[in-house]
């Protein structure tokens, strides 16, 4: 496909979504309705309104609008000899991505990968199977108006153990693997899989107060971190300078309860504002993702020790930094390993649309071959293509 026929699918795309608004929140409802064991955190990520429909729909005129990332020239050489070698992006073929409860994956990753050049393998859990089928029908009218395969965009509605051998096996020919969901099928897919996979890790974010940091600014950063508790770009844990004043704390503490969030803290914390459940087991705290309305505050004496700490437990997700002192928050940014690091802003900015994005396929905690929110431009790998007239080495 070339650019304009991309373009031109995802268009109408944009306006079935719209013009079949009500049957979207329909399926939806129908899901909700078979949802009451979810968890909060699920099942918020279940959930459609308008509003998170109108997000699918800006997301795809972001995507219509950004460049194709296809044969793109990353570099061209003249051998001595007259070989012309060039390297260019190319897709990577068919990607699969597994994920849980969350339709919007349906459509804003899927549609990043398409207009990437790849065929997509969608495999959603049972408890958001009818809002995805609803939108999977979406997807092959506006493929079939455009005369384009609608196998571009596949569903794969299977059980758990063909899900499984799918997985070990590459039954479908799978190129890529994008995980989305819990340690569990993390675990079990970058162990079994004979592919690549590309880990979107979990988040336990930290955000670390300076000594001198504004006490006013880090309590909305604060609250906005927590504003959320379904996604991985939410705050759980706020590492304090020894020397912020207990006052401060206090300020602190009281806002963030007067939020709804319950507090967990270390000794000097619970000391200080008797609302916070003080911590016994600081290593398992450290190192679990709430995904609730929960925060824990920990009192540390120096950045280097909030550094080592955040390169400990956190996910390697977002990590934020809250100083008036630049060369403390360059230090911070420099050698905290995680794939956003943010000076005086919320971790909750760690999301390809408010990246100009137009959404992200995954945020990815690994290194290669790409971090962070993974975008129209992380969706092709390379290829060199070489012209010669019959030369021999």
């Amino acid at each position: 496909m070339d650019t304009q026929q991309k373009n031109n699918v995802l268009f109408s795309l944009a306006r079935l979504l719209k013009e079949r608004e009500a049957d979207i929140l329909n399926a939806n409802a129908t899901d909700l309705a078979h949802a009451e064991n979810l968890d909060v955190a699920l099942r918020e990520r279940l959930q459609l309104n308008k509003t998170k429909i109108q997000h699918m729909i800006d997301s795809i005129q972001t995507i219509i609008s950004l460049s194709d990332p296809e044969q793109k020239i990353i570099s061209a050489y003249t051998h001595d000899n007259g070989l012309v070698i060039k390297n260019m992006t190319v897709t990577f073929g068919t990607i699969l991505i597994i994920y849980e409860s969350r339709p919007d994956v349906t459509i804003e990753a899927s549609a990043l990968a398409f207009k990437a050049g790849n065929k997509v393998l969608l495999k959603g859990g049972k408890e958001s199977l009818h809002t995805n089928l609803a939108l999977i029908d979406l997807w092959h009218k506006a493929l079939s108006i455009h005369d384009i395969d609608t196998s571009y965009v596949t569903y794969l509605d299977m059980d758990r153990d063909d899900t499984q051998s799918l997985i070990a096996n590459n039954t479908h020919d799978v190129d890529l693997i994008i995980p989305r969901g819990g340690e569990g099928l993390i675990t079990f897919v970058t162990t079994n899989a004979t592919v690549p996979v590309l880990v979107s890790g979990r988040g336990n974010n930290f955000l670390y107060l300076d000594s001198d940091a504004d006490i006013d600014m880090a309590i909305d950063i604060i609250k906005n971190g927590k504003s959320r508790i379904s996604v991985c770009n939410a705050l759980d844990k706020v590492l304090i300078n020894e020397q912020v004043s207990d006052e401060h704390i206090r300020m602190i503490t009281s806002a963030v309860h007067d939020a709804g969030i319950a507090l967990l803290g270390d000794e000097h914390i619970a000391a200080i504002d008797e609302r916070v459940t003080r911590v016994e087991d600081m290593e398992a705290i450290l190192k679990k993702e709430f995904l609730s309305a929960t925060l824990f505050l920990h009192v540390v004496d120096t950045l280097d020790t909030a550094i080592d700490m955040i390169n400990t437990y956190s996910g390697g997700h977002s990590a934020v930094i809250v100083s008036n002192n630049a060369a403390h928050a360059n230090t911070f940014q420099q050698q905290v390993d995680c794939a956003a690091v943010y000076h005086n802003a919320s971790s909750r900015f760690t999301d390809g649309g408010q990246f100009g994005l137009g959404g992200e396929i995954a945020i990815s905690t690994q290194k290669l071959h790409c971090r962070g929110p993974i975008g129209l431009d992380s969706l092709v790998t390379n290829k060199w293509f070489i012209t010669g007239t019959g030369q021999i080495r």
